[in-house]
């Protein structure tokens, strides 16, 4: 048989696909294994959406085809969830386009703008499906260091000339995955000035960012004048509303580029099942006051990790956004031995660093998605497993 094409070749493994194997290995050795490295909600969403779901399910009309543009009661629904948040007005014919899940649509968009010779503009550490997404299309990837001293925001002024005129889409995402940090009016308003300059598509993930605390107020890029102009921004149902395996979300923004993203799903899918898209309409539609209730669950999460890190000695920041807590890791080791070892001797299992990007050598991230009680049973582990190293 033939190979596969270069593209496909030039892909390297999923990092949790592999995981899950030796996961697996583990629960059938018996051992007891607390997971805190994907960031899937272990929370269920709200009653409502899911008695939407099964009302629409019942019905002998929702099982066919739909439509890639979505129903237009979703498409008002998220032009309406962003105004109530961000006092941002989006035509939901134009300027609104429904997803199956974020990720999806990350990627087309990297189809539908980037080919050979073409680069994209990417944090590190980032979320991997930004570089995935410029592989797929043939594009190169041009990181963006975040540090901590710069509060994990990337410094603009170090990407050559010549790269920004041949970039096509810079992926920008707050509050940040996997370290948490969020953004502020002035740099978003930075990064709009440089797409305006050199005619790239700015592309902001925003799914995290209805959970916060502390009285962080989410930020859209869309707030910014002149956004819409050059940038999209990628929403989900996922994070926010718990409804991860849902696959629900949404790019909103510049109309060219939802038309572009629009005429790439045409030919790749058929639709969301309709019963998905009435809940996620209930989700955005109904009474949101339940995500303040989840969000003071996740607090709580949040500062039962920080206090068993801060026990280890670990010089921990304080998130104030997002499900993770981005720690630095124990001098000595190396971010995928060190989790590799916590899995093995304390029976936790984290994110190493690097699975984002260079850049996350010597941290690990943490995913507040277990329980309260179970999060202070890992912290106790990986504090009686350090004192014997």
């Amino acid at each position: 048989m033939k190979p596969t094409s270069t593209r496909l070749s030039n892909l390297p493994s999923n990092f949790f696909i592999s995981l899950s194997s030796r996961l697996a290995a583990l629960q059938a050795e018996g051992k007891d294994v607390i997971r805190l490295d994907v960031g899937s909600p272990d929370l269920p969403p709200a009653l409502h959406i899911i008695e939407a779901l099964a009302h629409t399910a019942s019905g002998s009309h929702a099982h066919g085809y739909q439509s890639q543009r979505s129903t237009d009661a979703l498409r008002a629904a998220w032009a309406e969830m962003y105004y109530r948040l961000h006092g941002v007005e989006l035509d939901p014919e134009t300027e609104v386009i429904p997803l199956l899940g974020s990720k999806e649509g990350i990627v087309n968009l990297s189809l539908a703008y980037v080919q050979t010779g073409d680069v994209v503009l990417a944090p590190d550490p980032g979320y991997v499906t930004y570089t995935r997404g410029a592989s797929l299309a043939g594009g190169e990837v041009f990181t963006l260091p975040l540090l901590p001293e710069q509060d994990y925001l990337p410094d603009l002024s170090i990407v050559p000339r010549d790269v920004l005129q041949r970039t096509k889409l810079m992926w920008l995402n707050y509050p940040n995955n996997p370290t948490a940090s969020t953004a502020n009016h002035q740099f978003f308003e930075e990064a709009i000035a440089l797409a305006q300059e050199y005619g790239f598509l700015l592309c902001h993930d925003a799914v995290y960012s209805q959970i916060v605390f502390d009285g962080e107020r989410p930020l859209s890029l869309l707030e910014i004048p002149g956004a819409k102009r050059v940038a999209v921004e990628f929403n989900s149902l996922s994070k926010s509303h718990n409804m991860a395996g849902w696959r629900s979300g949404v790019m909103s923004g510049n109309s060219q580029a939802v038309s572009s993203l629009y005429k790439i799903k045409t030919n790749v899918d058929s639709g969301q099942f309709l019963p998905i898209q009435e809940a996620s309409t209930a989700a955005l539609t109904s009474d949101q006051s339940w995500l303040q209730e989840r969000n003071q669950i996740y607090r709580q999460r949040r500062d039962a990790v920080i206090a068993g890190l801060q026990n280890l000695g670990l010089p921990v920041r304080v998130p104030r956004a997002s499900i993770y807590v981005w720690s630095p890791i124990p001098s000595g080791w190396k971010s995928v031995d060190f989790a590799a070892a916590a899995l093995e001797n304390a029976g936790v299992s984290i994110t190493p660093g690097t699975i984002f990007g260079s850049g996350g050598e010597g941290y690990m991230r943490i995913a507040l998605t277990a329980p309260l009680k179970r999060l202070q049973v890992a912290m106790e582990r990986l504090r009686n497993w350090m004192v014997k190293v």
